[in-house]
């Protein structure tokens, strides 16, 4: 089942449930899909990797929102978008903790044969690229820079 019938299919059970927040979301998502859909010329859908990417943006500018919203003193649309982002984050792999991230990463940088901060470009286009949809990019830039600067990883 591709993410598309995933998230008609359970826009269909959020309708009948009645969920408000969670309709809402599902209808976001649904929307980023056709519009790539669209984009790229329509037909086959999307290629599974395209559909993560989709949702990470999803859950990254509703996390952006939210944060907005705390700075504000708006709690009642930081609320609204959280829901939603817990939504969105329900199609996401499981994201890794600290400790994997870190494990990962020092695999990475020493199959790169990064061995300084000058080598930053080069560990992040890997690691973006694999840890793609499992830890946030913002994350692995903090842990990469870290490591990298701490040559004793």
């Amino acid at each position: 089942m591709t993410l598309k019938e995933r998230i008609e299919a359970d826009i269909k059970q959020a309708m009948l449930a009645k969920e408000k927040t969670r309709l809402q979301a599902l209808r976001s998502i649904k929307s980023q899909i056709l519009l790539a859909e669209t984009e790229k010329g329509g037909g086959d859908g999307l290629a599974p990797d395209t559909e993560m990417k989709l949702l990470t943006k999803a859950a990254k500018q509703r996390r952006e929102s939210a944060e907005v919203f705390a700075k504000q003193n708006r709690p009642d649309l930081e609320e609204v978008e959280l829901a939603e982002l817990a939504v969105i984050e329900s199609y996401l792999p499981q994201q890794l903790d600290e400790g994997e991230l870190r494990v990962r990463l020092v695999e990475i940088i020493q199959r790169v044969g990064a061995t300084g901060p000058s080598d930053l470009g080069k560990v992040m286009g890997v690691a973006s690229r694999e840890l793609a949809g499992v830890a946030d990019g913002r994350a692995i830039s903090n842990a990469v820079s870290a490591l990298l600067n701490n040559t004793d990883f």
